[in-house]
C-alpha cells in the first residue's frame, strides 16, 4: 500500500504546482491514500471551504492543518456542519487534535481505503501540533497515546498516518521515536523547508522531520523576500504577502504492509515546474 503526503500548500503558487503534478504522482506511485496539508493554501494563511473542496476534487482523502487553521473564519462553520461519525468532506478536514477541548472540528479521521487491491482496509489520519515555541496546545505526546488507544478500540486500524505540525526539530524527532512501531508514518510540517532525514525507524515507522512546503521557494518560507527583509532590517511591522517564484511540490511517499501497518520505505519528492 502506498500513502502520499503533500507538504503545506502555500498560496496560489503552491496550489498551481500541486495541481500540475498530483495526477501523475498518484498514477506513477500507485497511491492508495492521499493526505494534503492545506493550512497555508489561502494566500499563505489558512484554508477556505472552497479550497478544501478543490483539493478533494484533485484526489485528497484527508486534509490536515496547523497553527493557521482558524485564519479563515468560514472554516469554523464548515467544520461544525458535520457530526463526528460523518465521512463527508468537511469531516475530513482536520485541525490539530491537541488544541484546547471544545473547539470546532476533529483531529483524527478514520476511514476505509476507497479503491485498489486494498479497498476496504481501515486507516486513520492524525493531526497533532507541537508545544515547543507554539502557544495554545496541550501535550502532544500524551494526546498521541490517548488517540492511538481510541483507534485501537474503534476501527482497529493498523494503517495510521500522523502529520506533526511543529517548530522544534527536537520535538519532532522525539515524537518519531515515541510513536515508532505504533504508527505507519509520522512526518513533520510547519517549518516549510524539506529535511533529508527520511528513514524507516527500527519499529517499522516511516519518519521525516519536515516534508517541506508545496509553494514558492524564491521566498522566505513562502513570503515575498523583500517584505521579510524589511522586517528584519528595520523592526517595523508590515503586511506579509505570499510569493510566487520557483514553486515546488514537496511530498513524501510511504510504502507499507496493509496487514501489519509497518512501513517498508519512505521516499521524499520535490517537483518543480
Amino acid at each position: 500500500m502506498n500513502i502520499l503526503f503533500v507538504g503545506d500548500i502555500f498560496g496560489s503558487a503552491g496550489r498551481r504546482i500541486v495541481r500540475e503534478h498530483l495526477p501523475h504522482v498518484l498514477d506513477s506511485h500507485k497511491i492508495d491514500l492521499t493526505v494534503i496539508n492545506g493550512e497555508n493554501a489561502a494566500g499563505g494563511f489558512g484554508i477556505t471551504p472552497a479550497l478544501a473542496e478543490e483539493f478533494f476534487d484533485w484526489g485528497a482523502d484527508v486534509i490536515t492543518t496547523g497553527n493557521h487553521v482558524w485564519d479563515k473564519r468560514e472554516l469554523i462553520d464548515y467544520m461544525k456542519s458535520v457530526p463526528a461519525e460523518s465521512h463527508e468532506h468537511a469531516r475530513r478536514v482536520l485541525r490539530p487534535a491537541n488544541l484546547q477541548a471544545g473547539l470546532p472540528g476533529y483531529g483524527v479521521y478514520e476511514g476505509l481505503i476507497a479503491a485498489g487491491p486494498d479497498q476496504g482496509t481501515p486507516y486513520a489520519v492524525v493531526n497533532l501540533m507541537g508545544k515547543v515555541f507554539i502557544n495554545g496546545t496541550n501535550d502532544p505526546f500524551r494526546a498521541a497515546d490517548e488517540i492511538l488507544e481510541n483507534i485501537r478500540k474503534s476501527s482497529g486500524a493498523r494503517i495510521i498516518f500522523v502529520d506533526f505540525h511543529a517548530e522544534a526539530t527536537s520535538e519532532k524527532v522525539a515524537m518519531g521515536w515515541h510513536l515508532d512501531g505504533r504508527v505507519t508514518g509520522i512526518v513533520g510540517t510547519h517549518t516549510h523547508i524539506p529535511t533529508a532525514d527520511e528513514r524507516v525507524l527500527p519499529g517499522g515507522t516511516a519518519y521525516q522531520t519536515d516534508v517541506g512546503m508545496s509553494g514558492p521557494y524564491d521566498s522566505v518560507i513562502g513570503v515575498e523576500t523583500q517584505l521579510v527583509l524589511n522586517r528584519f532590517l528595520t523592526g517595523m511591522p508590515g503586511k506579509f504577502e505570499a510569493a510566487t517564484g520557483n514553486p515546488k511540490m514537496c511530498a513524501a511517499v510511504i510504502t507499507c504492509d496493509p496487514k501489519t501497518g509497518k512501513a517498508q520505505r519512505i521516499q521524499r519528492l520535490m517537483l518543480g515546474e
